[in-house]
């Protein structure tokens, strides 16, 4: 099971890290509800990636991840395509990022959070979570990456919940600084939102460059070995 938490461990990282849930949370944390809708979208993240790691274990053992104690040719060839896909996509953020002083764009969406109550800032954190497309490739790597070791399907579940609650840590730590911090959380968190907002881009094109190279270069291996 060590072998698989160490596999999942930079990928969870980089899930932790995505500014625009993050953002989406400290919106959540300023409006009339925010002791209520920041917790729900905690929550709501927790249960979309929880979601995907289900599905993708479920498929992978009836599918032999594994073979004579290495990662099946399907399992490297899914890593390669995620590999190269998490590479486009760091190449387009990167692209977008802005320049000099041009203002970050903001997801329409976002315009919303402020009539958001508990049930929409769950759905919002399962979607954001495990359907938006940088999670769901890291998601998806994750779970593959499991259950190409071989373990057993209790260890799988571990170590995917691992993945999971260090995937939460972004989301969660405003929603700590909230409840900790009181009337002294609004400058912080609308310090760290703004930050976020400008530096979104270079941040996931750069994060997504490493893990994109390294699922690569795990598929490669593969591959020769």
């Amino acid at each position: 099971m060590g072998q698989a938490i160490g596999l999942v461990l930079p990928l969870a990282v980089v899930v932790a890290l995505s500014p625009v849930p993050i953002i989406a949370v400290v919106l959540m944390l300023v409006t009339p509800r925010a002791s209520v809708n920041g917790p729900a979208f905690v929550v709501g993240w927790i249960v979309g990636l929880g979601i995907v790691g289900a599905i993708v274990l479920a498929v992978a053992d009836p599918a032999a991840a594994t073979s004579d104690g290495q990662p099946a040719t399907w399992v490297d060839v899914l890593k390669l395509i995620l590999g190269l896909l998490l590479l486009l996509v760091a190449l387009k953020q990167w692209r977008g990022r802005p320049h000099g002083d041009d203002e970050p764009a903001t997801p329409k969406w976002m315009g919303a959070i402020e009539g958001f109550g508990p049930g929409k800032a769950l759905v919002a954190g399962a979607v954001l979570a495990g359907a938006n497309p940088k999670n769901l490739l890291l998601a998806i790597a994750a779970a593959a990456s499991i259950a190409s070791t071989g373990i057993s399907g209790g260890e799988e579940a571990v170590a995917y919940l691992v993945f999971a609650l260090i995937g939460t840590v972004g989301v969660a730590a405003p929603v700590v600084i909230y409840f900790s911090m009181g009337a002294r959380a609004g400058a912080v968190l609308d310090g760290l939102q703004r930050w976020m907002a400008r530096n979104n881009a270079v941040i996931m094109a750069v994060l997504l460059l490493v893990i994109g190279a390294k699922l690569v270069g795990e598929a490669i291996s593969g591959f020769s070995s």
